[in-house]
């Protein structure tokens, strides 16, 4: 599978769609090539969807961290990022989100694309 197969570019949007079975590092790297490629196609706003993407356990707090301080360097404060995510992998009190926005990366998670789209899609 090529890393942004399931990257698609709209007006003024990127969404990203993965459908495979990975390990979490993996999807890690998935993400990251997406708001990297979001940001070098020159649009602000990223849809993540990750519900399609299998083979691996909820993250920990500490990974969860990792990442987002990983992905926060990839969008280089001017991607913003909407996630959708099952709801047994979005952390009750959203610690990815907190910690996403303490190292500068504006970002949420969401259950469902027209949530995360319509918050995407706001001023």
């Amino acid at each position: 599978m090529s890393e942004l197969e399931y990257f698609e570019l709209k007006k003024d949007y990127a969404i990203f769609r993965p459908v495979c079975s990975v390990s979490l590092e993996q999807a890690f790297q998935l993400v990251k090539s997406a708001i990297i490629k979001t940001r070098e196609s020159n649009l602000h706003k990223l849809l993540i969807d990750i519900t399609g993407l299998t083979g691996f356990d909820s993250p920990s707090i500490s990974a969860r961290y990792s990442f987002v301080q990983e992905w926060s360097q990839a969008a280089g404060g001017v991607v913003r990022v909407a996630m959708v995510a099952r709801k047994e992998m979005i952390d009750r009190d959203k610690f990815g989100v907190t910690a996403a926005a303490n190292a500068g990366l504006k970002g949420d998670i969401f259950i469902s694309e027209e949530e995360a789209l319509a918050w995407l899609k706001r001023p």
